[in-house]
Formats: C-alpha cells, structure tokens, sequence
C-alpha cells in the first residue's frame, strides 16, 4: 500500500519503484550526451576520475539531502524545507531554496523539452530509415545509406531553420510529459519508470555490446580510464562539479519532491547510494557505448555538442545494422528524456498542489503549457528569434541565443546556488536528531556525511557558482 502524503494523497509502492523513478528523474540527456561530450573535450580519462570522485563526495551527499528534506518534510519542496526549518526551530526564510528549485525545474523542462523534440525527430529518421531497409531487404545495412556527412550533419541545421517542425516535436514531447504527470505519482510516474527503466537498461546495455563487437572498444576504455593528468585543468575540474551536480538532477527540487512520496521506514542512505551508483554507471556505460563506435570509423571523440546529432549519425551508416542501431540508440536517448522531463514538471506540479491547494490536473495543465510557450520562444531563437538576446546586456549572456540563455541562467547560477543552501541548511541548521531519526545511518557515517555537507559541498559548490558567473577566473 502506498504511503499518503500532504502533497497528493499518493506515493510510491515500494522502495524499488522510487529508486526506479529516482534514477529516471536522474539519468537523462545529462548522461547519454552531456557526460560523452565533456568527457571528450575534456581529454577522457583524468576527467572521468576527477568526476566520479565528485560524485562520491558531493553529489552523493547532497542527493541524501535532498531525499532527507523529501522524506521528512512529505510534501511539496516548498513546504518540505519549511516543516524541517519548523521543526529545526529555524527561520522559514530557509524556504528560498525551494522555490529557487521550484523555477529552475520550471524553466529547465521548457527548453529540455525542445532538445527532446530533436531526439524525438532523429528517433523517427531512423525509424523510418530502418523501415526502408526491411523493405528493401536488408535489414542489416548502415543507417542512412548514400548519404554524405555533410547530408546526415545539415539535417540538423536543416530542423533548426524549421519553425514549424520544431514545435510539432516540441509539442509531442511535451505533451506526453504532462499526460504522465498528470496521472499521478502511483498511476502515472510510477507506472512509467517501472516500464520505461527497465526497458532503458535493455538497449543500453544491447548497445554497448554492439559497440564492443564492432568498434573499438580497448581505445575506448583507455580514452575514457586512462588519465592524462596534464588534461585536468582548473576548467575541466569545474566541468566535471557542475556534471556532478547536473547528472543527479541536484538543486532543481526534484528529488525532494520524489523523496516526499517515500514510505516511512525506507532506508535512505542505501536508497541515495543505489541511486548515484546507477547514475554514475550509466555515464560511464554511455561512454563504453558512444567512443566504440566514434573510434571505430575515425570521428573526432573532441566534437562536443554535435556527437549525438551529427557525429553518431554518420558513425551508424558506416556500420553494419547501422539502421536498426541507431533507431534504438534515439530510442533509448529519448526514454532517458522523457523520465527527466517527467521530475521537472512533477516540482511545480507538486508545489500547486501543496502550496495553491490546485488538483494535479490544473496544476500539470497550467504548468505543461506555460513551460511549453517558453520553449516556443527557444526554440525560435533558432530561427525566426535568432538575434534576439534575453540577457544581451549581461556580458555572460551577450551572445548567447534564448535557449542558450535560459540553459545558461539555471545552470551557472540557480542550480549550484540551490545546491549551495541545501549543503549549508543541513549542514549547519537541520536539527540533528531529526537527521539522524530519518535517514538512519549509522553513527560514523552520518558525521561523515555532515561534515561534507558543512565543509566540502558548500566550498566546491561555492567554486561553481562563482567561476559560472565569472569564467575569466579559470581561462
């Protein structure tokens, strides 16, 4: 039976539904296009050290806040902070870090959904690609035969001067968000992760396999854990804190949302370390998956945030079943978008429901639209909009189009600024009983993981936020 909440009068049936529903939330475009492309920028193997250690010691702390402030408080972000910071005999100012959340989910899902839509167009070329090839007989020939690299990168370039296309993609994907939110937690997202997870680790791993048979996986392993030390520059370890923090979907109140829906009794220590662990693991498989196949056909590991979109495509058709892999691969990016999508429309959905008294249909409604007319305007910006300048007079944001600018605003400043407050709320005002009460550790670790979230997370999330908002700092 699942557990009430304040929030919904709903919540997860088990414990592995929410650890389901938590790696979704989690495992995203972060993993499958942010974490190849950094990694190879950034020279591989000295980053992917550098980020697992990260990950270990700041964003696994973090994410236990999060569960913690989730758990304990049983209701929207908002009102979760405000009951510990209540019952931390705190001032409820301490609430400011929820609504921070709140925003940036709100603003993140409007132009994440708009990146989705082009997975969701590529998911179809291919589809249909390896439909022509059945009909043709040959279901095992590469992807998009006869086509030259310059045809397979130009259509990218070709769907950004598409309005039209756009915001039909835009518009699917984001109405399927706001169907499953707006469902519930036990009928909707539930029901989602535990279909659409499982299904998620199927083609990753199917993928991977292939990769290692047909490409080459031994460059791949030594470009992805065989450190340069001389790569990890100041810029490269502050990539790898933000990634960190990005890929556990930190400091966007999702995971205390999620967390508010857990059953009393949970133990949220070993819940927060299966959670990073699958998240961490998927990174890295996602690099076993991607380098393979770029090594193997010559392409450039370095081509940064064209490897999904124009780097792959052209990998696939110089391999064999090229077709039907790459139908899969867009398939597996788009499952791992839409369970992120899905937590950060869920943060303002709950808070309307908690905080406004809306039922979940108004609130996933009002929500889903407004941060679908946001991604509208992003997604002009590629087009008809593209030299318009949201933040033009901020000189961090002069050149950047709209999309770049929203994506650039929650990423450099409210996430890390979130994730600085939380560190600091539970590091150094959360009562302690109540932390120990809730998250049941054991006494060694819990001052452990203290004494990170007072010292180390507020520090190293602190570097984020001022090297995001001055990067002359580290050039």
């Amino acid at each position: 039976m699942a557990i009430a909440t304040a929030t919904t009068g709903d919540g997860w049936s088990s414990r592995s539904a929410f650890i389901l529903a938590a790696i979704g939330a989690a495992v995203g475009l972060g993993n499958l296009w942010r974490f190849p492309t950094l990694a190879g920028e950034s020279g591989g193997g000295a980053f992917v050290i550098f980020y697992i250690g990260c990950v270990v010691l700041l964003g696994l702390p973090l994410l236990l806040a999060e569960i913690f402030i989730g758990r304990a408080g049983q209701t929207d972000a908002v009102g979760s902070i405000r009951r510990v910071a209540r019952e931390s005999r705190v001032s409820p100012a301490w609430t400011i870090f929820g609504w921070i959340g709140a925003l940036a989910a709100f603003l993140i899902v409007s132009f994440y959904s708009v990146v989705a839509g082009w997975v969701l167009y590529y998911a179809g070329v291919f589809a249909g690609d390896f439909v022509g090839a059945l009909a043709a007989g040959d279901p095992f020939r590469g992807a998009l035969a006869g086509e030259s690299q310059e045809q397979i990168a130009t259509r990218l370039t070709d769907l950004f001067a598409s309005p039209g296309l756009l915001l039909a993609m835009h518009a699917a994907f984001m109405g399927g968000t706001l169907y499953i939110v707006a469902r519930g937690v036990s009928g909707g997202i539930e029901k989602a992760a535990t279909f659409l997870m499982p299904a998620f680790f199927v083609l990753l791993i199917s993928i991977t396999i292939y990769g290692a048979f047909v490409g080459d996986i031994g460059e791949a392993a030594a470009f992805l854990f065989t450190p340069d030390w001389s790569a990890l520059k100041p810029e490269v370890m502050n990539s790898a804190l933000g990634q960190a923090l990005f890929s556990l979907s930190l400091g966007v109140a999702g995971i205390i949302t999620y967390g508010s829906y857990i059953r009393q009794g949970t133990r949220l220590g070993s819940t927060a370390l299966a959670i990073a662990f699958a998240d961490t693991a998927v990174a890295l498989i996602a690099g076993l998956m991607i380098f393979p196949i770029v090594f193997a056909v010559g392409l450039d590991p370095a081509a940064g945030p064209t490897l999904v979109f124009q780097t792959l495509p052209f990998a696939f058709e110089a391999m064999p079943a090229g077709a039907l892999v790459g139908m899969l691969f867009f398939i597996l990016v788009l499952v791992a978008a839409i369970t992120s999508s899905i937590s950060l429309l869920e943060v303002p959905t709950a808070w309307a429901i908690g905080e406004l008294g809306w039922t979940r249909h108004k609130a996933a409604l009002v929500f889903g639209i407004g941060a679908f007319l946001i991604g509208v305007a992003c997604l002009l910006g590629y087009n008809v909009w593209a030299d318009v300048r949201p933040l033009g007079w901020w000189s961090l944001f002069a050149d950047t189009d709209i999309l770049d600018t929203v994506d650039g605003f929650t990423g450099k400043i409210m996430l890390p600024l979130g994730a600085l407050l939380t560190s600091i709320f539970i590091g150094w005002r959360a009562d302690r009983r109540l932390l120990e009460t809730t998250t049941g550790l054991s006494r060694p670790v819990f001052a452990l993981w203290r004494f990170l979230l007072a010292w180390l997370c507020p520090l190293a999330v602190a570097i984020i936020l001022v090297t995001g908002l001055f990067p002359a700092i580290i050039a």
